[in-house]
């Protein structure tokens, strides 16, 4: 089983900065794309930066300059560092992957979504 667990969300100030991980575990043979969307409330849930397997990333232009998406392939893990925080950045963000993953000599390739992690900014 496959799962992606999110951590690093919290209440943060007006232009302070929070740190999102998420890593991925079970049976995995490797990840593609990897990447952060959001959803505030009463809103489509959104993309906010993916990053590939080789490190080719892109963001939405609400968060360029201000957001860095990273990876660690070795951990299977996806960074999303986030400064200069704004109110409007306020929502649950969710981590997803592309993942080839399976056991038993049975692998395929799936879309995984974590749980989510509340980040409200707020003064």
């Amino acid at each position: 089983q496959v799962q992606l667990v999110e951590s690093g969300g919290g209440l943060v100030q007006p232009g302070g900065s929070l740190r999102l991980s998420c890593a991925a575990s079970g049976s995995i043979s490797s990840i593609n794309v990897m990447g952060w969307y959001r959803q505030a409330p009463g809103k489509q849930r959104e993309l906010v930066a993916r990053i590939t397997s080789g490190g080719i990333t892109n963001y939405a232009d609400s968060v360029k300059g201000r957001f860095t998406i990273s990876r660690d392939n070795a951990k299977n893990m996806v960074l999303l560092q986030m400064t200069s925080l704004k109110a409007e950045d306020t929502a649950v963000y969710y981590c997803n992957a592309d993942i080839i993953g399976g056991g038993g000599g049975s692998f395929s390739l799936r879309n995984y979504w974590g749980q989510g992690t509340q980040v409200t900014v707020s003064s």
